[in-house]
């Protein structure tokens, strides 16, 4: 029986993670959006490129959640990106009902699934989700550590003029300007980048990667970043599918690792069929440890918000 992943939100992250999915012949998938029509016509378009690509999984568009059932995996893009004017509180409560809704719809038809979060701002989604659906620590993960070390590996190669597959790096942190990359584990080919590059220019990668996702935006001007997101994503779903155990860094419910307890903050984790089936706590320095406080401090901020203003 094959697998079933159920991707909420339609929309340009939504549409390319169920492309992706599809590509891979990883699982079924349903493509659920409160748009009438939007997931029903953009499932039936992907579906319809199966013989031409050489994928053949069912896809299927929906504006509700029953067709969701016995879902593998629920994948939550759905949400509000931040437009001029609106505060970053503002996002923060739009995206909470959004989220809020999409968990206790999903989890209502799929008990057993695991939660893979995408919505923004990540790590406060990770934690209205969990108090949502009740889920154990291990079925809810965010996507953010892969796709913040995926955009800091490529800035790594296009500096040195090698390949990506040659970077090995590791993002923590909350996803937004507080992320830390840790320049101390980053090698190319098994070299530490200090040998390989100056100081001034490895901070120059690490701000950009700070920026990454507004640098796509002012390009953009309409809209954000979405084939990285998906491909992010679409990676934890194949590990978590496969049981491939990959370690990856992703948003993951913190309870006294690192020092921090009841917020989800990005960690390396192993990544197999039960979800989050390994925490790592690394050895930070002083100076590593002083910038992951003051991210999950950033983190901690957004919860406190959602707690004084939804009383959850």
């Amino acid at each position: 029986m094959r697998k079933k992943v159920t991707v909420v939100g339609a929309g340009n992250v939504g549409a390319n993670c169920a492309l992706r999915i599809a590509n891979k012949e990883l699982a079924d998938v349903v493509l659920v959006d409160i748009m009438e029509g939007v997931p029903q016509g953009k499932g039936l378009d992907l579906l319809q490129s199966g013989p031409v690509e050489g994928y053949d999984v069912m896809i299927t568009g929906a504006n509700d959640y029953e067709t969701t059932a016995n879902s593998d995996i629920i994948v939550i893009t759905a949400g509000f990106p931040r437009k001029p004017g609106m505060s970053r509180d503002d996002l923060l409560l739009a995206n909470y009902e959004i989220v809020k809704n999409a968990t206790e719809q999903a989890v209502k038809y799929s008990p057993d699934a695991i939660l893979v979060l995408v919505t923004n701002p990540l790590d406060a989604m990770c934690w209205v989700a969990q108090q949502v659906s009740k889920f154990s620590k291990n079925r809810v993960i965010g996507m953010a550590g892969v796709l913040d070390t995926a955009r800091y590996r490529t800035f790594i190669a296009m500096e040195l003029g090698v390949s990506v597959e040659s970077i090995t790096a590791l993002v923590l942190g909350g996803h937004g300007d507080t992320m830390v990359p840790i320049v101390r584990l980053t090698t190319i080919g098994g070299i530490p980048i200090t040998e390989l590059l100056p100081q001034d220019r490895i901070d120059a990668i690490v701000e950009r990667t700070r920026n990454g996702g507004a640098e796509i935006v002012k390009f953009l001007k309409t809209g954000s970043a979405y084939y990285a997101p998906s491909a992010g994503t679409v990676e934890m779903v194949e590990s978590i599918l496969k049981d491939k155990k990959k370690v990856l860094p992703c948003a993951a419910l913190l309870e006294g690792e690192y020092g921090y307890d009841g917020l989800f903050v990005g960690v390396p984790v192993k990544i197999g069929a039960s979800g989050i089936e390994k925490i790592y706590e690394l050895k930070l320095t002083a100076e590593e440890k002083a910038a992951l406080d003051h991210s999950a401090a950033a983190v901690k901020e957004l919860v406190d918000v959602l707690k004084q203003k939804t009383g959850m």
